[in-house]
């Protein structure tokens, strides 16, 4: 017999009971399907981590200043100014993976435009921010440094901000908004970051020149900043350009060894990686539990030939007495098991889909369709099909053809 025949006569055999198969079909079609939703989902929150952190860049170090000490009590890190403009240009010139270094101030102010006002975090600081922050203007331009060294009242929006101020799809730039009724020009629109993995918006925002900042929103601390650093890392040298900037900084600062870091950095990189391994953990503990219902699918598929062996019995015998080998019994029995599994695979792959896209729009999920995991999922109800219907067609195969005629 060739495979076809095969084929075709297990076919046969499973429509003659379109309900017992189908029925049968649903605990592979539940159990692929659960795996192909879950992994989806598991996958969109795993993408949205990394696009959330894309957006603030992997590359990315952020220093901050020490920890104030009154009375005992230790203030968090950021209370005491430690960090001097000085270690921002040194950090930028002294450090071979460093690729850029700029200030950061902020300041909550209310913006002003001729019809609308907004309160946002209006932000102080370098050409060298939009650098390393990977945030080009997508309206106009950003501030040079000639503009840091005269301390021009121009302003770059936030995409949030501008459309608060100026309405949707407007070019405020030209406009002049107040700054805490200081008029500022705006020059440019920085294109569109998105939201932090905490779901703030990084476009509700504002930025000015660094030393505008200092004299006309907020005085500064002389030569410490009142701020933070961010400090972007050559491509692939983000460990490295840490262990530079903390072995720099420790030594502008005059620390001994034992002594405690005066200044906490952060990697983004580091976070990142943190939480795309929970979102891994996470998705594999959906697709495992999702595995279980497929194996109960298989189960059911052991089962149900296991019935289909004892009520064609005599069948059995009546093809081993005109001529059919074992072999030719196992491999029908095999393929009709082999059969529901795949249908109720392919079938469990649409469903796992559709119900995919249906959370998604119900509960404004993000979720990535996998194709390796479709065809693993497929591939494994195949597998499903082989090792629990080996056991059914193997007895079925080792029937003594007289005992099967006999059988009622």
């Amino acid at each position: 017999m060739n495979p076809l025949q095969i084929l075709r006569i297990a076919l046969r055999a499973l429509t003659r009971n379109k309900m017992r198969s189908f029925l049968t079909m649903l605990g592979v079609i539940i159990g692929v399907g659960a795996v192909i939703a879950m992994v989806a989902i598991g996958e969109g929150a795993k993408a949205r981590v990394e696009q959330s952190f894309a957006a603030m860049g992997t590359n990315l170090l952020i220093i901050m200043p020490g920890a104030s000490t009154s009375g005992g009590a230790m203030g968090g890190f950021g209370s005491a100014p430690t960090l001097t403009w000085d270690d921002v240009r040194a950090i930028q010139n002294e450090c071979p993976s460093v690729k850029a270094a700029a200030p950061a101030l902020r300041s909550n102010a209310q913006l002003l435009s001729e019809e609308m006002n907004w309160s946002v975090s209006v932000q102080g600081t370098t050409p060298e921010y939009f650098i390393a922050r990977n945030w080009p203007a997508e309206l106009g331009t950003t501030f040079s440094q000639s503009d840091v060294d005269v301390g021009t009242k121009v302003i770059v929006l936030g995409a949030t901000t501008a459309s608060k101020l100026f309405g949707p799809s407007s070019n405020p730039v030209g406009q002049t908004i107040r700054v805490k009724n200081i008029p500022f020009e705006v020059i440019g629109v920085a294109a569109k970051k998105g939201q932090s993995p905490m779901g703030q918006d990084y476009d509700d925002t504002a930025f000015i020149p660094v030393t505008t900042f200092q004299q006309k929103i907020q005085g500064g601390l002389q030569k410490y900043m009142n701020g933070t650093i961010f400090v972007a890392a050559q491509p692939g040298e983000v460990a490295k350009a840490q262990v530079e900037v903390t072995a720099l900084l420790r030594d502008r600062h005059h620390l001994l060894a034992g002594q405690d870091d005066d200044f906490s950095i952060r990697s983004l990189a580091e976070i990142a990686g943190a939480q795309a391994e929970g979102t891994k953990t996470f998705t594999t503990l959906l697709a495992s539990v999702a595995a279980v219902s497929l194996l109960v699918g298989g189960i059911g598929i052991m089962n149900i030939m296991l019935v289909s062996v004892t009520e064609r019995t005599r069948e059995i015998g009546v093809r081993m007495a005109i001529g059919a080998k074992p072999r030719h019994i196992l491999a029908q029995f095999l393929a009709e098991a082999l059969t529901l599994s795949m249908f109720g695979g392919m079938i469990g792959v649409l469903a796992g889909t559709w119900a995919a896209g249906y959370l998604a729009r119900q509960f404004g999920w993000q979720t990535l369709i996998r194709p390796d995991i479709t065809i693993i999922a497929v591939a494994f109800s195949a597998g499903v099909g082989i090792v629990f219907g080996m056991y059914p067609a193997r007895k079925a195969s080792k029937l003594d053809p007289i005992q099967a005629l006999r059988f009622e």
